[in-house]
Formats: C-alpha cells, structure tokens, sequence
C-alpha cells in the first residue's frame, strides 16, 4: 500500500462551471463600466483596477497552491528520516 496521496482531478463540470463563472463575473463588470455614466478616465482607472484584481487574484491562489503542493510533497516524501 502506497503512502502517497492520490492527485485529485477535477471533474469537467466542475471546470465548466468555474470558467462560466470567471466569464459572466468579467463580463458583467466590464459591461458595468462601459455603460457607468462617468468621464472616460474614470472607467479606464476602473478597468485598469479589475485587471490588477484579477492577475493579482491568479497570482496569489498560484502561490497558495504552491506552497500546499510542496508541503504535502514534504509530507509524504519516502526518503525521510523517521
């Protein structure tokens, strides 16, 4: 019996729905600002704002994600001294 943990895959629905989610939140938010009824430099400092959001939203759950990997790759390392 191995003492490693299996890679859990997502399903391809479960992937659907997270890319749905990301669309229709992008593009509500997009749509929200083009039709905000403000001078021009307000909706591009907006737009430029959610785009910071969101690169700084994938950077940090990449670096989380990271650091579990190399933890549970620590956790259950075969050559480790008992």
């Amino acid at each position: 019996m191995s003492d490693t943990p299996g890679k859990q895959q997502n399903t391809a629905a479960f992937y659907g729905q997270a890319v749905a989610s990301f669309s229709v939140a992008m593009g509500a938010t997009a749509i929200g600002i083009f039709k905000l009824n403000a001078d021009a430099w307000v909706r591009a400092f907006l737009g430029i704002a959610v785009l910071y959001l969101v690169t700084s939203a994938f950077t940090l759950a990449k670096v989380i994600r990271d650091r579990q990997d190399a933890t549970a790759a620590r956790a259950y390392s075969p050559f480790e001294k008992l």
